[in-house]
């Protein structure tokens, strides 16, 4: 069976690894240098299970910048691309989603179409009634950046939005990778949508209550470890998604949340709306706790949201420089960066020269570099892990 992907990301190549080693998967993308790399068997992106994968088998996948090549005669084309929140329109845009739709309709119009990338509630149901078709549908991903081909051999759920034979036949797709016995739910592809957002919101939602516990605790001179792990123990509660941060940030949360708080609009509500506040919140104070220190320059140590991880698009701590800039000196230091000067801010490269310049080093994830400057280091990484 030919499979196309449109998108070389997290999930368009967590997925096409995934198939490949079952049927012929086409990646498609706009990126050249992207394309060049999955070729050579290189990843444009950090997961070490995929550069296993990349290593260990081999995979019947190639990449290319041509969609006819990608999307004729495949029986199932996997839409993976972008879709940024618009902070204009309150929703996604789902341009890339929509174009890939049209190209794929044209040249290959009997293709089961995979919708993987975050859409609006109600938008599969809005494209099929557009293109006048019923061979689209939508299935939710719940990946963890740089464990995403883990998580797509190790899920949950999976989520098929579709309760008929496409449905089933999609079911039976992405399930005959998978590494253990997994709950199929089939649902109409709008309810898969709000599965999506609602799952996303709920963990933005638990981070968001760490964070302003730690930061009441933080206040009030208690130790804020202990709180959560009594509050923890509790095992309706549990041991996870726990560990204070400088709020949360990355591909998912931001946007999701943002989105369906979007999606309230007319509906009465005070709790999503709360939760994207409070990711404000919690920023502002961790700017003005960090000033309360008086440090004449403030080091950044790191801009990617986790460790193991190439992504720092929406990481909270760039909202945190963006408040301190004005206020105190800010060097930074992030070895992903090509750039001299990132927001303004002069980055360098040396760790040793990073350490020496700052009066005080912030990260938001500890790690083994960053625990050796001692007292110059703040964080609230109370768990040191990622969640």
């Amino acid at each position: 069976m030919k499979i196309g992907v449109a998108g070389i990301g997290y999930v368009g190549l967590a997925n096409g690894i995934m198939l490949s080693l079952k049927h012929e998967v086409v990646l498609l993308d706009i990126v050249p240098e992207r394309v060049e790399k999955v070729n050579r068997r290189e990843l444009p992106i950090v997961d070490r299970d995929m550069e296993e994968y990349f290593r260990k088998y081999r995979l019947n996948l190639r990449a290319t910048l041509d969609k006819r090549e990608t999307y004729q005669n495949s029986d199932f084309v996997i839409v993976a691309t972008p879709t940024d929140y618009d902070p204009e329109s309150g929703y996604f845009d789902t341009s890339s989603v929509e174009a890939v739709i049209r190209d794929i309709l044209e040249i290959n119009p009997k293709a089961t179409i995979i919708i993987k990338s975050t859409i609006p509630v109600g938008y599969t149901e809005q494209v099929r009634s557009r293109f006048g078709v019923s061979n689209i549908l939508f299935s939710p991903e719940f990946l963890r950046e740089g464990k995403a081909l883990y998580d797509n051999l190790y899920p949950s759920r999976i989520i098929i939005g579709d309760k008929g034979e496409m449905g089933r036949r999609a079911g039976e797709l992405l399930s005959e990778g998978v590494k253990k016995d997994v709950p199929i739910l089939y649902t109409t592809s709008t309810e898969a949508e709000a599965i999506k957002l609602f799952a996303n919101t709920y963990l933005a939602m638990r981070i968001a209550f760490f964070n302003e516990l730690d930061t009441y605790a933080k206040i009030h001179n208690l130790d804020t470890k202990a709180i959560i792990q009594g509050v923890s123990l509790d095992p309706r509660i549990g041991d996870f998604y726990n560990n204070p941060s400088f709020g949360y940030g990355g591909y998912c949360l931001p946007k999701d949340t943002k989105q369906l708080m979007a999606n309230y609009k007319d509906i009465p509500h005070n709790l999503i709306s709360a939760i994207v506040e409070a990711n404000q919140t919690r920023k502002i104070f961790i700017a003005d706790d960090i000033l309360r220190h008086n440090p004449k320059v403030v080091g950044i140590y790191r801009l990617t949201m986790k460790r193991d991880s190439d992504n720092f698009r929406e990481s909270s701590i760039q909202d945190i420089i963006r408040y301190l800039k004005n206020r105190v000196e800010i060097v930074i230091y992030e070895p992903l960066l090509k750039e001299d000067n990132y927001l303004g801010c002069p980055v360098i490269g040396d760790i040793e020269e990073f350490a020496k310049t700052s009066d005080l080093i912030v990260a938001n994830r500890v790690d083994e570099v960053v625990k050796s400057f001692g007292e110059k280091l703040y964080s609230r990484d109370m768990l040191q892990r990622d969640s």
